[in-house]
């Protein structure tokens, strides 16, 4: 399959499972959505557990490569400005980020009740852990690793459930963003203090 071929299948099931959910998830109208066939999906993904394996990593690539490409066009390299920047941009009011932030809360919803669903969404969430207390570690040095990735756990919790709240506009925009930021100062106060 062609890569654009797949990203156009990814692309689609991100925004089936935002719209519906993963148990609104067929592959009849994952086909339909992404204008293939039912029998690619199968043959490419073997099924549907295959399909959303695949969408859970298409959803973390594409954060990742929304932050990263952001954060180094605006020439971030004060890890504090990096830091900051890398979890702000976890709310962006664009039709992407909406629909990502929208996908994974559901994959995690959805994971509670699927253990091969559940063990991806562990790693995948592990990984993004690390990379927030790496971003720590680089504002703060001479903080234990464990702290850092504690601290990480608690910011990366946070914004996940900030996000469900501004996604379903329990929060706007801005608060969810301010309190980010003063999370993040806590955060990193509590560090530099102990």
């Amino acid at each position: 399959m062609a890569a654009d071929r797949r990203t156009v299948i990814m692309e689609a099931a991100a925004r089936l499972i935002a719209r519906r959910g993963v148990r609104g998830l067929r592959i009849e109208e994952l086909a339909a959505e992404a204008g293939v066939s039912n029998g690619l999906i199968y043959y490419h993904f073997k099924d549907r557990a295959g399909v959303l394996r695949a969408t859970l990593e298409f959803i973390n690539d594409r954060a990742e490569r929304y932050t990263a490409d952001r954060v180094a066009a605006e020439h971030r390299t004060d890890p504090r400005s990096v830091l900051e920047q890398t979890l702000l941009l976890e709310f962006q009011d664009t039709a992407e980020v909406r629909e990502n932030s929208t996908a994974w809360g559901e994959l995690r919803a959805s994971a509670m009740f699927d253990a091969l669903l559940r063990t991806e969404l562990a790693e995948a969430t592990h990984v993004w852990d690390g990379e927030v207390a790496d971003l720590i570690t680089a504002v703060l040095p001479a903080a234990p690793a464990w702290r850092a990735l504690e601290a990480a756990q608690r910011l990366t919790a946070l914004l996940e459930g900030l996000s469900g709240r501004w996604l379903s506009e329990g929060l706007t925009l801005d608060h969810a963003r301010t309190l980010i930021l003063a999370a993040i100062e806590a955060e990193l106060s509590h560090l530099d203090s102990a």
